[in-house]
């Protein structure tokens, strides 16, 4: 009982992570909160939907028609939300933040009118297929989330620190206007991000549409909340911070479910903020601001 509990954490903080890597990626080079990732993600989930219970289509052909839509949305959530905000003289810091909500609440109700209300279930070839190990029940499809999560995971982190496209997002990152006097273009550097970022968001959609079987254009919301309480969990615009968090709130709200009180399950992301920023404001893993 207690391992297979330990097996669902692990899958549910597996996506989890992926969500707040999204949100990492866009914070540390932008240093703002992106509020329309969680409809971003819930768009992912909804182009599973169709391709696999609408098209009858496979599994892989949903994850790439969710990273391709996904990736343009973020593109357009660059190029009209965001860039005519940067370095503009006379506009507040908040802007972009206020852009981004604004962008949630149309793509949010723009799903109410293409999709419907109300859950909508997601084809899941391999959904009951499980091993028997000893007493222990594992399902295929809380191996293939964990596995597509920890090679994204690595991809991710390999691609940040070996590759140039990687070193200049950490350098843009770092400081945009050195970065550009290294010669980084980083325009492009954002953009890029902005994409990758959307398009993690919609892999993790149909991770969980696999997880649960079915999308509500409601869930955006909800995994949005949770993704920013695991970037302060783990620390703000640290990747492997967002890793750690997401995993710890998966494993912490599936115990809570299941030796606790289910009603407080979606409370534990919030109480997780209060409690870090009280005890450690830099987050788990994040590095102290100094003065």
């Amino acid at each position: 009982m207690l391992i297979e509990q330990l097996i669902n954490g692990i899958t549910l903080g597996s996506i989890y992570a992926i969500v707040a890597l999204g949100f990492t990626l866009v914070f540390g080079v932008l240093g703002i909160i992106n509020m329309a990732h969680g409809e971003i993600f819930m768009f992912g989930a909804f182009i599973g939907v169709i391709v696999t219970s609408t098209f009858k289509g496979p599994l892989w052909l949903a994850f790439a028609a969710a990273i391709l839509v996904t990736g343009i949305m973020g593109y357009l959530l660059e190029r009209f939300a965001l860039r005519p905000l940067r370095n503009k003289q006379g506009v507040s810091h908040l802007a972009p933040l206020i852009s981004t909500i604004g962008v949630s609440i149309l793509l949010e109700n723009l799903s109410h009118h293409l999709f419907g209300a109300g859950n909508h279930p997601f084809n899941n070839t391999f959904a009951e297929i499980s091993f028997q190990i000893g007493s222990i029940t594992v399902y295929l499809v809380q191996i293939v989330i964990f596995m597509i999560s920890v090679i994204l995971m690595y991809t991710l982190s390999y691609w940040l620190g070996k590759t140039k496209a990687g070193k200049a997002l950490r350098a843009t990152a770092e400081n945009l206007e050195t970065a550009s006097l290294l010669g980084v273009d980083t325009k492009k550097t954002i953009t890029m991000t902005v994409i990758i970022a959307s398009a993690m968001g919609g892999i993790a959609g149909i991770l969980v549409g696999m997880a649960f079987n079915s999308v509500t254009p409601q869930m955006g919301l909800s995994i949005g909340l949770k993704g920013l309480a695991i970037i302060i969990l783990g620390g703000m615009g640290n990747v492997k911070g967002a890793m750690a968090g997401g995993l710890i709130l998966g494993l912490a709200e599936t115990f809570i479910v299941v030796y606790g009180n289910s009603g407080y399950r979606d409370a534990i992301a919030f109480a997780a903020i209060i409690v870090i920023l009280l005890v450690r404001p830099q987050g788990l893993f994040g590095q102290k601001i100094s003065a």
